[in-house]
């Protein structure tokens, strides 16, 4: 929320404050009590809170709230059609697939017959971030952890 004072006079630095004087007391023009009071208490948490941290940790932090999202970790499944275990595995994933991007690889197509050679028998198999993760069926305590690992380093 952003406050537009009219006649902003300039906030008066600690040395110009008498003894005894109070930052509640010292009120803009044309500012009513409830817009002073607010921006007073803005200004103190922002003093506050860059006391806590270093320069450069503020701006990095500041510079991570504005970029773009956080890139979802890739689970790669390796698939073919038909696959009723596949099928399942997809279900079995469906409450988590906010916390990753989903890929399939046909492994039937000519151009991915590396994956058909290693995974003919195996399939489903699943990749996260291109290293192997688990196969045939949905192991949730492992994706959990591993997505939880990630999510942590970044």
């Amino acid at each position: 929320m952003s406050i537009q004072l009219s006649n902003p006079a300039p906030i008066p630095r600690t040395a110009e404050l008498r003894a005894g004087d109070d930052w509640d007391n010292k009120r803009r023009p044309g500012a009513s009590h409830c817009q002073w009071k607010l921006f007073l208490s803005s200004i103190r948490e922002m003093h506050w809170f860059r006391s806590l941290l270093p320069k450069r940790s503020v701006q990095l932090l500041i510079r991570r709230s504005y970029s773009s999202p956080l890139q979802l970790p890739t689970l790669t499944l390796f698939t073919k059609d038909p696959c009723p275990l596949c099928d399942d595995a997809k279900e079995v994933l469906e409450p988590y697939k906010h916390r990753f991007t989903l890929q399939q690889v046909d492994i039937t197509l000519p151009e991915n017959k590396v994956w058909y050679d290693r995974y003919k028998f195996d399939i489903p198999v699943f990749h996260l971030n291109g290293q192997f993760l688990m196969m045939h069926r949905v192991n949730t305590t492992l994706l959990e952890k591993r997505l939880a690992k990630l999510e942590e380093s970044n």
